[in-house]
């Protein structure tokens, strides 16, 4: 890496918009200056346009990307989650750790292409086509590894523990085989993971799947192995996405998914609450004076149905939030804002519902909310452009049709509402490097035709 510094004319800082925002950074990847009101030093260049914090990408299941669009047809029965999930899990049993890599690669690129400059990957499937170990427990976590030092994404990596089928511990169905863990194993494959992790800058944290497919004692020893290695490591995990998920835990335990977690699990700011969807008015407050952050997929959650996130009860009760693509039916961090506020505005029968006083801008305040929340769900400093914070910003092409004439704030929801929400992103930085020049990554090509070939070997494997 190599030190660097940029002068923006207009700059999305923590604190609101900012003008002649003069911007360094180190040779680690480290913003070690932003002043605003600055004048441009000779020989440093000027952004294209506004500068925006990059944006954490909190919930991803990289090898999802490679069966977008597959399920769009209707069965012969009520289609729903979970006649999805029969279909998410033939996919993932045919997946090879050459194909894995492949597919993810070809993801973090386009993320990095859509102003995504970190993710968090949600990596369930471990173990061979047959559900065996691989002789090494990490190889398909290592897959997940080299794509994204490869497209130059900053990786929060959450190897998922999975034992059960259903809540009370049922047996796991033959699809989860890949996924399956005793609690033990995990705690050893965390162990695995720690050096080449360090190595690469990336953080290790952890995901119980949910409440369905991790029992109580397990939970409990996970969390305890997890403090030993890390006591400040991320816990990501479903919860509550499903009405259906909600009936079965109270029909387990008497008690809804996010009253029973808080009840017995330590929740607090490590953890990231995703598809938090189906909470009651007791459970959003509780969870939100936990310090958890909401995880939220607007995208996934309503191409599989799951339901609307209840936003404004969020924010009233003071909530971190940030956004994911989960399933990545949509690569686009600013349409994730767009369908998060859309599906608001039909719930509520009002517009601009994720601004407030402090920020009326609405594009400018879910922008601020979810690169806050990401970052924090993401466990690295990425907390947008402030000294200490990695270097990780996009640049808006003030030339853009949708853009061009507006002040920095209208550029802004014009990226989110009014453009094809890529096409205004014009550079981004990720750790202070240029990953995307001209709206391009270098690797766009190349990453393009291995997830092509990936894919199109899956689909031929196809039964």
């Amino acid at each position: 890496m190599s030190a660097g510094r940029l002068f923006a004319a207009h700059a999305l800082l923590p604190a609101g918009w900012a003008r002649d925002v003069l911007l360094a950074w180190d040779g680690q990847g480290a913003f070690t200056q932003v002043q605003a009101g600055a004048a441009r030093p000779a020989g440093v260049a000027e952004a294209a346009g506004p500068v925006l914090p990059g944006m954490p990408n909190l919930h991803s299941h990289a090898f999802q990307r490679g069966m977008a669009g597959l399920a769009e047809y209707r069965g012969s029965g009520e289609d729903s989650f979970w006649s999805w999930r029969s279909l998410m899990y033939r996919f993932a049993c045919r997946l090879t750790p050459a194909q894995l890599e492949a597919i993810a690669y070809g993801l973090y690129v386009e993320m990095l292409e859509a102003g995504y400059t970190a993710v968090c990957e949600f990596h369930y499937v471990h173990h061979d086509t047959g559900g065996r170990p691989y002789a090494d427990s990490a190889e398909m976590a290592l897959a997940v590894l080299r794509a994204a030092r490869r497209a130059g994404i900053g990786l929060t990596l959450l190897p998922v523990l999975y034992q059960s089928g259903g809540f009370g511990a049922q047996p796991p169905g033959e699809g989860q085989r890949r996924f399956i863990h005793a609690t033990g194993a995990m705690l050893r494959l965390l162990e695995r993971l720690q050096a080449p992790c360090a190595g690469q800058g990336a953080r290790l944290g952890l995901a119980p799947h949910s409440l369905r497919a991790v029992p109580p004692a397990a939970l409990r020893e996970a969390l305890a192995g997890l403090d030993a290695l890390d006591a400040t490591a991320p816990i990501h995990i479903h919860i509550a996405e499903q009405e259906r998920e909600v009936a079965d835990c109270i029909a387990w335990s008497g008690q809804r998914p996010v009253a029973w977690l808080l009840d017995h699990a330590p929740v607090d700011a490590r953890w990231c609450l995703v598809h938090a969807t189906h909470m009651d008015a007791v459970e959003i407050r509780r969870a939100a004076a936990s310090g958890a952050v909401a995880g939220l997929c607007p995208s996934t959650e309503a191409n599989l149905g799951d339901g609307i996130f209840d936003l404004p009860a969020w924010m009233e009760a003071g909530g971190a939030w940030g956004v994911g693509s989960d399933s990545h039916v949509c690569v686009n961090a600013a349409e994730e804002l767009m369908l998060l506020e859309y599906s608001q505005r039909l719930a509520t029968r009002r517009r601009n519902v994720a601004a407030g006083a402090h920020q009326p801008e609405v594009a400018t305040a879910m922008v601020l909310a979810a690169v806050r929340g990401g970052a924090q769900a993401a466990g690295r400093p990425v907390a947008g452009l402030a000294v200490g914070q990695r270097a990780d910003f996009a640049v808006l092409d003030a030339a853009h049709p949708a853009l061009a004439g507006l002040a920095a704030p209208q550029m802004l929801a014009g990226h989110v509402f009014a453009s094809h929400r890529t096409s205004a992103v014009c550079g981004v930085h990720a750790g202070g490097q240029p990953v995307v020049v001209a709206g391009r990554h270098a690797g766009h090509e190349a990453a393009r035709a291995g997830f092509i070939a990936a894919r199109r070997q899956l689909i031929e494997e196809s039964p």
